[in-house]
């Protein structure tokens, strides 16, 4: 279930089940996605951002002005955390304490300077992806590799590991979080196929019952005219029967008149 700020704020959450039917709820237990890009928050806190969203797994709180994330509730099941374009500058050892199980972190367009901030970060030892884009610390000498000396559990820094390779867009996924979407829509795909493949075969069918239609509507058409061509055959052939004794009466008369 994935939420909005809008519907955060009217405590009414709406939601697209596996049976593509839209839900509506006020249980923040069901929510496992939120988005909250552009709220505005209120010294650090978000209105209706609270711990009571024990099942979540994916938070966007991108350019909601925050300067700390110290105000974020605990949020254990927490995998994928974007914070991107806010005004934080350090104070991230309150991450591992709340979000204890967090794989994916984005830090983009924030004020990190020093390599120094980012060392609570070790406490996360279940963190893959981390995202430093726009940030004065990615300007320093040997950036990338002081980052992984520093977190060594990192697999990605800013989209590459440490052999400069991209990471593909499976590993950027929260497991459990992107995979249903996808299935639904391989689903829904699979069954537009299989509609399109009864359709093209209903429609073969009429055009073979046509065809046998036609053929029997031809057959008979040929049979009336056989019927035609054997009444015409029998009309001639008694016509001929008629005239043949016709025939002979008139040659009796003309031998007469030759006596």
């Amino acid at each position: 279930m994935r939420l909005c700020c809008e519907e955060l704020t009217c405590c009414k959450y709406s939601y697209i089940n596996q049976e593509n039917v839209r839900i509506t709820t006020t249980s923040v237990v069901e929510v496992r996605e939120l988005v909250l890009d552009n709220c505005r928050s209120n010294e650090g806190k978000i209105e209706g951002l609270t711990a009571e969203f024990v099942n979540l797994e994916f938070l966007s709180l991108i350019n909601v002005g925050l300067i700390s994330v110290s105000n974020l509730p605990k949020l254990g099941k927490l995998k994928k955390l974007e914070l991107s374009d806010n005004r934080i500058s350090g104070g991230l050892d309150v991450l591992a304490e709340k979000l204890p199980n967090l794989t994916h972190l984005n830090l983009s367009g924030n004020k990190l300077k020093d390599i120094s901030t980012l060392e609570p970060l070790k406490k996360l030892d279940g963190l893959k992806s981390l995202d430093l884009f726009n940030c004065e610390v990615t300007n320093l000498n040997d950036y990338r590799e002081s980052v992984f000396k520093l977190l060594p559990q990192l697999t990605y820094l800013d989209g590459y590991d440490v052999e400069d390779r991209e990471a593909s867009d499976s590993d950027g996924e929260v497991d459990g979080v992107d995979d249903d979407d996808d299935e639904e829509d391989e689903e829904g795909e699979e069954e537009d196929f299989d509609e399109e493949d009864d359709d093209d075969e209903e429609g073969a069918e009429g055009e073979e019952e046509d065809e046998e239609e036609d053929l029997g509507i031809e057959g008979e058409v040929e049979d009336e005219d056989d019927e035609d061509d054997d009444e015409e055959v029998e009309a001639v052939k008694g016509e001929k029967r008629k005239r043949e004794p016709d025939d002979e009466d008139d040659d009796d008369d003309d031998d007469e008149d030759d006596d």
